[in-house]
């Protein structure tokens, strides 16, 4: 037969299941910020993906991989694990959205010279599928319209069957230059 599965019980840890933990590390993004400041948006996210650079904090939270850097379009990925999940046993929404604005700046920051920052000012994310724990996303972003002031870009997830998990559109202010 296979394994038997307990129901938890109200106030009964014994009930609740294997205790589990998760262990996140980063560098101290003070150096790596200041070092970014000096190269072109490009530059920074292809040293962070080759590791010439340690990436960001919230990278390394979410497991995230860049899969492509090219200017105005990147491809990351993910494989949400059970750290993530909500009450009902999907992966959070708030992840996702995560994903997707991380993809969508990123692809910003990557037409940006050295010196000019960004930071999302409006993101609307569309929710299409659950996503479960173990599943591999594939967030890919893409500059719609690059601008001085404001930058426009679009975001979406699938998953590794190519099935569209989300989507997104935000626009981003451009700080500096």
């Amino acid at each position: 037969m296979g394994q038997q599965q307990r129901t938890a019980a109200l106030g009964d840890p014994e009930t609740w299941g294997e205790l589990r933990e998760r262990t996140v590390t980063w560098h101290d993004p003070g150096a790596t910020v200041a070092l970014g400041l000096s190269m072109s948006g490009s530059e920074y996210l292809t040293a962070m993906a080759e590791g010439r650079l340690p990436s960001s904090p919230i990278v390394s939270t979410a497991g995230m991989e860049a899969v492509r850097i090219e200017p105005g379009d990147v491809l990351m990925r993910c494989v949400a694990d059970e750290s993530f999940l909500n009450p009902i046993g999907v992966v959070h929404g708030g992840l996702i959205s995560m994903l997707l604005d991380s993809a969508a700046s990123a692809a910003v920051h990557s037409t940006l010279p050295a010196g000019v920052g960004f930071t999302t000012i409006e993101i609307k994310v569309s929710y299409l599928r659950a996503v479960r724990a173990g599943d591999e996303l594939l967030v890919h972003g893409w500059v719609v319209k690059p601008g001085s002031r404001i930058a426009f870009a679009e975001a979406d997830i699938r998953s590794a069957e190519g099935k569209t998990v989300a989507t997104a559109s935000t626009s981003l202010l451009v700080i500096g230059g």
